[in-house]
């Protein structure tokens, strides 16, 4: 199993930064492509940004140019950076690992992002 740990959410103002973590631990020998995602009530999940164990990146339309997504392999951890936040932004942040083996698809347990006006 592998288990994921997100930090660094919290309330910030309209145009303000925060950064999230996702720490990786236990079995994650096959790690590829991580992923943030957030839901906000009432809404679906949504992929918010991604990266491949290359360093390959794909973002969600509404964070592009503002959101940049991260990894640290040595200290198993994927960052999300996120600049210009707006209050559509607030979320349950999500962080999500694939394993090339199975169980493959693990979930953090998720961290709130809360951007006033």
């Amino acid at each position: 199993q592998v288990q994921l740990v997100e930090s660094g959410g919290g309330l910030v103002q309209s145009g303000g930064s925060l950064r999230l973590s996702c720490l990786a631990s236990g079995s994650i020998f096959g790690l590829n492509v991580m992923r943030w995602f957030r839901q906000a009530p009432g809404r679906e999940r949504e992929l918010v940004a991604g990266i491949s164990s290359s360093g390959a990146t794909n973002y969600g339309d509404s964070v592009k140019g503002r959101f940049t997504i991260s990894r640290d392999n040595g200290k198993n951890t994927v960052y999300l950076q996120m600049n210009s936040l707006k209050p559509e932004d607030t979320a349950v942040y999500y962080c999500n690992a694939h394993r090339l083996i199975s169980p493959s698809n693990f979930w953090g347990q998720g961290t709130q992002v809360t951007v006033s006006s």
